[in-house]
């Protein structure tokens, strides 16, 4: 039997080396090397998995994660974890569960999986773009190539979405799969940072903050919340806590009549009242000074000159000056810092593409097609998004390893 995978992701790579078990595999890249996208993962330390339980797998992919179910079941996290460990990589587990290699280096995780396919004799062919898909009368498929054809009894799509062009992922699979009647959903950002017209979030780019809660509002009403870490860009804001929020900056925006807003809690440690004595305590340290010297305590000094134009309280008064009601307007920019979000970067910056491939018309327990015998797909190809923490690499070394199994 053979059996064809084009995309040499973690979907395409976990595939074949199940597929290997019982089919002689042909694993189709149109880059140079394989896992491209899986390098720069994690800024480079590839977050492969999240240590959290299957409900919380399942929960991290919304309306859709209980599609989930029986590829979590063939190849769970701990699967996973053991998969790496087994061959030499071990893994750490750091907040929020992610999962990272203790070496730190998405280039070691590539090697694994690039040995094992080696061992498993898989044949790999790099710098080969896949032009059109033909599916054959007797069943299978013929795989057109600028290098040739190949006839296939089985063909596992696995090309990733649309997020990250340069690393391959430019929509190819999407392509095909509507060349062979298969839905695909509209498609989206998903995972991605986003942008502001208030030019003095601007005058913040570079600043990184720790240990922010941030909490996204759309037309006034609370949407979600998300603590941890953010940076200010020359376009808006970005970071681990925004790109966990931006899907419902991104549904938000596509009626434009929402207003979106997200604001900042940047002592969310401190309650109001105990806020208030904080800045009581530093402006008794620097009672003769003025306004605009005595926030370095409180504030990273990038910070300081936006916030005293935005509380528009004179920068000149001194402390010793400051009424109670001044006080509480530090504090309300504090405890709730507004952003007012004006749009998203591109598709191509999204770490995740949002939509894909209509799970109606994938069997959960395969990965195979309902339209094509022998035809599965599995990754980021597929309708299926989860927040960040290592929740969509999971996603596709399951979906992977059980089209794969299934071949």
């Amino acid at each position: 039997m053979k059996t064809a995978i084009i995309g040499g992701g973690p979907a395409g790579m976990m595939a074949a080396i199940a597929a290997s078990e019982k089919s002689q595999v042909t694993l189709y890249e149109k880059n140079d090397i394989l896992g491209k996208k899986l390098l720069i993962t994690g800024k480079g330390r590839c977050n492969l998995t999240n240590a959290g339980t299957e409900d919380e797998i399942i929960e991290a992919f919304g309306k859709n994660g209980r599609f989930l179910f029986s590829a979590l079941n063939s190849f769970s996290n701990k699967d996973l974890m053991n998969f790496f460990e087994k061959r030499g990589l071990p893994l750490k587990v750091e907040r929020g569960k992610r999962v990272f290699p203790e070496s730190d280096k998405s280039l070691d995780v590539i090697r694994v999986l690039e040995k094992e396919l080696n061992e498993k004799n898989i044949k790999i062919l790099k710098n080969t773009s896949v032009k059109k898909i033909n599916v054959l009368e007797n069943n299978g498929f013929e795989i057109v190539t600028e290098k040739g054809n190949e006839t296939y009894d089985a063909l596992v799509i696995t090309t990733g979405g649309k997020s990250y062009p340069k690393t391959g992922s430019t929509g190819d699979g999407y392509i095909f799969a509507r060349s062979l009647g298969h839905s695909v959903s509209s498609l989206s950002p998903y995972l991605i940072p986003l942008e502001t017209n208030q030019e003095d979030i601007k005058e913040l780019m570079g600043l990184s903050l720790k240990n922010v809660l941030l909490k996204a509002f759309v037309n006034g009403k609370k949407k979600g919340e998300e603590f941890g870490e953010m940076i200010f860009t020359h376009f808006g804001i970005s970071g681990p806590v925004v790109l966990t929020l931006s899907k419902i900056a991104v549904d938000a925006l596509k009626k434009e009549k929402n207003k979106v807003v997200y604001y900042i809690d940047f002592k969310p440690a401190l309650s109001f009242d105990e806020l208030d004595k904080r800045i009581i305590r530093d402006f008794e340290k620097y009672n003769n000074k003025q306004f605009k010297n005595a926030l370095d305590d409180l504030l990273p000094r990038k910070m300081i000159p936006v916030v005293l134009n935005r509380s528009g309280i004179d920068e000149e008064k001194k402390v010793n000056q400051i009424s109670k009601e001044e006080r509480k307007i530090i504090i309300d920019l504090l405890k709730d810092f507004p952003v007012e979000i004006s749009g998203t970067r591109p598709l191509s910056e999204a770490i995740v593409t949002s939509g894909g491939i209509s799970l109606k018309e994938i069997n959960p327990k395969t990965m195979e097609s309902k339209l094509y015998p022998g035809l599965f797909f599995a990754g980021e190809i597929l309708d299926l998004d989860g927040v960040t923490g290592g929740y969509n690499l999971q996603e596709a070394f399951s979906t992977g390893f059980l089209a794969g199994s299934s071949v």
